[in-house]
């Protein structure tokens, strides 16, 4: 289905063929190489400093970044910045901060001139895609999501701070990006939809890191069988394999999707010229794509719906067996094998959602499979939501929305929520099966600490449809009498009527006079230090897993209520993974605290066992073996640091987004190679002499003291790739100081 090859190719004469084959072949005749020095500022080609077209957000981020944006200066935004409300729309949890945060974003429309999308009208990428995305265009988001690559326009997520920069009329740094090429061919076969296919990429490519921050740049012959809508559900799933960005051909479907918008303007022609130059390349026949399940707790955890179907007892205790593991309980709600009826898998609960489910040909197809059927009453249950109201009026329009209700399909208003585990939480035990982005732990709102647990499985809400219309039976949709097939050239009607009565439209109109609407729980961000000469840090967890999501270092959910309020929301750092660590967090922070005081303090002095206090930083560090995987949120990493976290202790990091977030909260983003033969342990301390030195100079290592129970040892710590403006963030202690 998928051949991939990691060497360099080039696109030549409607084929790939080796560089040494093509005296042509330039890296520079890649659609991606032209978005990026479009955008780029800095006069390197090899060091891009970009400036972006526009900017989003949702009411998870939102408040940070402008938080954040005003501690440094800000007095209006300088390129179009839309705040979407599609996390915290529900407004459930955490009395009535979650519409505090509403109408503080609403003011800050105002008073910055900004867009505002109220709740319930759209979710944050499919706004985007209706409103924003253009061919050419690059758009910077505070959601991991942030991927507009079938509509020409490359869109990257990261952490707030990053926002916060642009904000502040600054660029966006990188390294010129590797650039693979996805060659499509064949057509999808009926009940084969957009899910199946991304699946099928995130499965092969993520534990090999192949695609980590890398440019994905889609285009062949299979580009034309797939609509719009089902290029969108493979292209925002990308984010699922660690690359950085996206962008696909363009042809006539494209043009029309335009034209249906009603931008025809920001349509343009793009591909890749003869001669391009990849660092790799995949090819998907999508003709010999079959459904696919990824099994709890990854996305990449992904098998064929055949292949789950015949080895269903081995894969569940496997599942089991991870849960145990990875959310570190002792027992578990009965055992999923009890799930296999007469050897069929039953499941629990279906969820079609969200910026890769709720698009119009996903649920189209679904309502055609559940028409005339019923969902039945016992325990399963099937939820739909739309990504905009546009997508649902057409529904509703035609008909799709009440058939499938009368057939007991549950509709719900744009919300995000199911995503990341704060709508339609399953019970206890139970098994879901969602059309949506990630099925991490505890993404589907169950608290495994507090002895409550439930497994999320990604389907394509095709297959969820039939498993629907089967009783709750895992089925896959091919296997079905008639599946229906996916249409080109299928598109809705399109009625932004309730975008026009209800969206805030303020770009480029600040009013300086307009108040920020405060409620009790925004605040602002805690101060921090500047770097001392020398640190002495804690280990105050330390995590051996594979790989660490951001979901564990911030836990999704509840606690985005508290994301308004840095303290509030610290206290919840790693409390589904290492419950105790804000606890020994806190106590380093305090003698901190109190060394800063009075260095000779009798109580500072024990603890710094000879080291001069009066040039010796004491603070707290997170060991991780490659932490970072998923959310882009910059929580994961400022959380640390309002608990006094000075650094990050890794092997390698997951994204680069995880990595910029460390080091815009002042945290030293350490890296060594060979973590897992030192045995780090909490507890254990480690001392950086002259590490406020190594900043102001240019030095990419330097020796510490590692402390342990059973002596010291000396390792080296590297800072690989630090440029001289991350360097000058850490030592000024944060974003916010060095810009303020």
């Amino acid at each position: 289905m998928l051949k991939i090859q990691t060497q360099p190719m080039c696109w030549k004469d409607g084929g790939f063929v080796s560089p040494a084959e093509a005296p042509d072949a330039s890296a520079e005749k890649t659609m991606a190489y032209k978005i990026l020095q479009a955008h780029n500022h800095s006069g390197d080609p090899a060091q891009l400093s970009l400036r972006f077209d526009a900017l989003v957000s949702h009411d998870i981020t939102y408040v940070g970044i402008i938080q954040t944006a005003r501690a440094s200066g800000l007095t209006e935004f300088p390129l179009p910045y839309v705040m979407t409300n599609c996390h915290n729309s529900l407004c459930a949890v955490g009395g009535t901060i979650n519409e505090d945060d509403h109408i503080f974003g609403l003011s800050a429309a105002k008073k910055y001139g900004g867009e505002f999308v109220p709740p319930h009208q759209a979710v944050i990428h499919s706004y985007m895609r209706e409103r924003y995305a253009a061919c050419g265009r690059m758009i910077l988001g505070s959601d991991s999501h942030t991927r507009y690559g079938a509509f020409g326009c490359m869109g990257i997520g990261e952490g707030g701070p990053e926002l916060a920069r642009q904000l502040l009329k600054k660029d966006y740094n990188v390294a010129y990006p590797k650039v693979i090429a996805v060659y499509l061919t064949g057509r999808p076969s009926p009940g084969v939809g957009p899910q199946d296919v991304a699946l099928e990429l995130v499965g092969s490519t993520f534990k090999d890191g192949i695609v980590k921050n890398v440019v994905l740049e889609f285009f062949g012959p299979g580009v034309k069988e797939i609509s719009m809508d089902y290029r969108c559900g493979i292209d925002v799933m990308t984010t699922e394999a660690s690359c950085l960005s996206s962008v696909w051909q363009t042809d006539e479907y494209t043009q029309r999707a335009f034209e249906r918008l009603g931008r025809s303007e920001d349509y343009k022609e793009m591909a890749p010229e003869d001669g391009a130059l990849y660092d790799g390349l995949i090819e998907i026949d999508l003709s010999a794509i079959r459904p696919m399940i990824a099994l709890p707790f990854h996305p990449s955890n992904a098998y064929t719906i055949e292949e789950f179907n015949a080895n269903a007892p081995d894969l569940l205790r496997q599942v089991e067996k991870d849960a145990v593991e990875q959310l570190g309980v002792e027992t578990l709600p009965g055992a999923l094998t009890d799930k296999l009826i007469d050897g069929r898998m039953h499941v629990d609960q279906g969820v079609i959602a969200g910026c890769s489910g709720g698009t119009y040909q996903n649920l189209k197809r679904a309502s055609e499979i559940i028409e005339g059927n019923t969902i039945g009453d016992d325990a399963f249950r099937l939820s739909c939501y739309a990504g905009s109201m546009p997508t649902l009026n057409a529904l509703i329009k035609e008909g799709c929305v009440s058939d499938t209700m009368a057939c007991g399909v549950d509709w719900r208003s744009c919300f995000c929520g199911p995503c990341f585990g704060a709508g339609d939480t399953p019970a206890n035990g139970a098994f879901s099966i969602r059309h949506s982005t990630r099925n991490f732990p505890n993404r589907e709102g169950s608290k495994p600490t507090n002895g409550q647990l439930s497994y999320v499985a990604l389907m394509d809400a095709r297959s969820i449809a039939a498993t629907a219309v089967n009783g709750g039976f895992l089925t896959a949709a091919d296997q079905l009498p008639s599946p229906p097939e996916d249409r080109p050239e299928e598109l809705s009607e399109y009625d932004d009527r309730t975008y026009k009565a209800r969206v805030y439209h303020g770009v480029g109109k600040p009013d300086p006079e307009q108040e920020l609407i405060y409620g009790p729980n925004i605040a602002d961000w805690p101060n921090q230090i500047p770097l001392p000469e020398n640190l002495l840090l804690t280990v105050c967890s330390a995590i051996y897993d594979s790989v660490t999501t951001t979901d564990e270092l911030i836990p999704s959910g509840e606690t985005s209520s508290y994301r308004s309020n840095p303290l509030l929301l610290a206290e919840f750092a790693l409390s589904r993974k290492d419950p105790g660590y804000v606890g020994r967090a806190k106590d380093i922070q305090k003698l901190e605290q109190l060394r800063q005081e009075n260095p000779e303090d009798p109580a500072v002095l024990e603890v710094m066992e000879g080291y001069d206090p009066t040039d010796t930083g004491l603070g707290s560090l997170v060991m991780a073996l490659k932490p970072g995987d998923g959310s882009a949120r910059e929580q994961a990493a400022s959380c640390q640091r309002v608990l006094g976290g000075c650094a990050n202790l890794v092997r390698e990091f997951a994204t680069k987004r995880y990595r910029s977030n460390v080091v815009n909260w002042g945290m030293l983003p350490f890296v060594v190679p060979e973590l897992e033969e030192l045995n780090v342990q909490c507890g254990d301390r480690l001392y950086i002499p002259g590490i406020r030195d190594l900043l102001l100079g240019d030095g990419e290592s330097i020796d510490a003291k590692l402390i342990q129970p059973d002596g010291d040892r000396t390792v080296t710590l590297l800072l690989p790739d630090l440029t001289r403006e991350e360097r000058d963030i850490i030592l000024s202690g944060c974003l916010i100081n060095y810009y303020s």
